[in-house]
């Protein structure tokens, strides 16, 4: 494509200057021109020009156009980074928790303390997590919700008050911002009377 625009330049320059030798003959044998006066507009010059001008712009545009397309990456894995360290820091202290409660003595421990060491830590890592904005999704008693839970088995209800309503809750389900990332799973009540 350069090689086409250079001999099209070039054709050009040729044309320009076969008009200014044809124009300083006729001023021999005519009138006197001015030297300043314009020449005739080449229309070839002016597209090459133009093409010029365009591939200019096209090549500026394509370059900003990758720059914003690698800052737009740098910026994601940015604030996902951040997103993550946010979370990390505020699971810290549970997990300093968990590995008192994991290096305790046996014979110094009784059943009972390690029950409620392993309840607390829970809680903590529960409400840490609750503040980025994971809800547990604990549904016993409830009413069924195909978009929350997922029933893995039914029990016959004894009342029809009690249909689709849930019996057992085999794994808590997580919402994470409105986003459900995995669903309870459950034991669904049927009325079949």
């Amino acid at each position: 494509m350069d090689d086409i625009i250079d001999i099209a330049a070039a054709e050009a320059r040729s044309a320009a200057a076969d008009a200014r030798a044809s124009a300083a003959e006729q001023s021999e044998g005519g009138p006197v021109m001015d030297a300043a006066a314009p020449l005739a507009v080449d229309p070839l010059a002016d597209a090459l020009r133009d093409a010029t001008e365009q591939k200019d712009k096209y090549l500026r545009l394509y370059a900003e156009f990758e720059n914003f397309r690698k800052r737009a990456v740098r910026d994601r894995q940015d604030a996902e980074k951040y997103g993550m360290s946010a979370v990390m820091r505020g699971l810290l202290e549970t997990l300093d928790d968990l590995g008192r409660v994991a290096h305790m003595t046996p014979a110094g421990t009784d059943a009972a303390t390690v029950v409620d060491g392993v309840n607390m830590v829970e809680k903590k890592l529960l409400k840490s997590l609750a503040g980025h904005g994971m809800e547990v999704v604990n549904p016993e008693g409830e009413v069924f919700n195909p978009a929350l839970h997922e029933a893995i088995t039914t029990m016959p209800a004894a009342l029809p008050e009690e249909d689709d309503r849930i019996a057992q809750v085999y794994q808590v389900g997580y919402v994470l911002n409105g986003t459900l990332l995995r669903p309870a799973r459950v034991v669904v009540k049927q009325w079949n009377g």
